[in-house]
C-alpha cells in the first residue's frame, strides 16, 4: 500500500516549489539588507518551507518557533487557535517576519500578529509559501506569498493531514478513499 494514495494529485512540483522558495528567498535578502531579521515559524507546517527559504536569504538571521493548532487532526478549521509552543527569545527590536505554511481562514495570523506586535518588534511581517483567499475569514494579508490557490485541501512539503504527508517532496491535494 502506497503512502501517498491519498495525494497522488500533485498540486505544485518540487520543481516550481524549489524555484518560488529561490525568487522569495531573493526578495526578501533585497527587502531586508542592513535590518535584525528573525524568521519566526509556525510549526509543525512551516518547518520544511523555512528550512529551504532560510537557504535562500543571503542575510545573517535568527530563527525562533511558535506552535499553535487550529485544526485537531481535520481538514476544517476549529476555528479556535491554541499556542502550544510560544517563542524562546524577545523579538523586541528585531524585524519580525512570519513564516507560515497556508494562509487560509487568517484566524491564527489574525490571533499571533496583535500579541506579535505588543512585543514591540522593530516591524513584522508575513511571508507565506501557499495564500487560499477563498476562505478567507478575517482580513490578513502576506507581505510575501509563493502560490495562490483554490479551495481544496492539500498535503505535502510540510503540511499534513493528521499528522501525515508532511514528508512529500510536492504540495498534492488530499482526497479521501472510499
Amino acid at each position: 500500500m502506497s503512502y501517498t494514495k491519498n495525494a497522488e494529485e500533485i498540486l505544485i512540483s518540487q520543481e516550481k516549489l524549489s524555484e518560488r522558495v529561490r525568487q522569495l528567498g531573493a526578495e526578501i535578502t533585497r527587502d531586508y539588507k542592513d535590518k535584525k531579521l528573525i524568521l519566526v515559524s509556525i510549526l509543525k507546517g512551516s518547518v520544511v518551507f523555512l528550512a529551504d527559504l532560510m537557504r535562500e536569504i543571503k542575510l545573517p538571521l535568527e530563527i525562533d518557533f511558535m506552535c499553535v493548532s487550529s485544526y485537531q487532526n481535520s481538514t476544517e478549521s476549529s476555528g479556535k487557535v491554541s499556542i502550544l509552543k510560544d517563542l524562546s527569545r524577545d523579538i523586541k527590536g528585531f524585524d519580525v517576519l512570519i513564516v507560515e505554511d497556508i494562509l487560509d481562514t487568517g484566524l491564527t495570523l489574525s490571533y499571533l500578529m496583535p500579541m506579535l506586535l505588543d512585543r514591540n518588534p522593530e516591524s513584522l511581517k508575513i511571508c507565506t509559501l501557499l495564500d487560499k483567499p477563498s476562505r478567507r475569514k478575517v482580513p490578513v494579508q502576506a507581505d510575501y506569498a509563493g502560490f495562490r490557490i483554490d479551495d481544496c485541501f492539500i498535503v505535502g512539503y510540510g503540511l499534513d493531514y493528521a499528522e501525515h504527508y508532511r514528508n512529500l517532496n510536492y504540495i498534492g491535494i488530499y482526497k479521501e478513499l472510499k
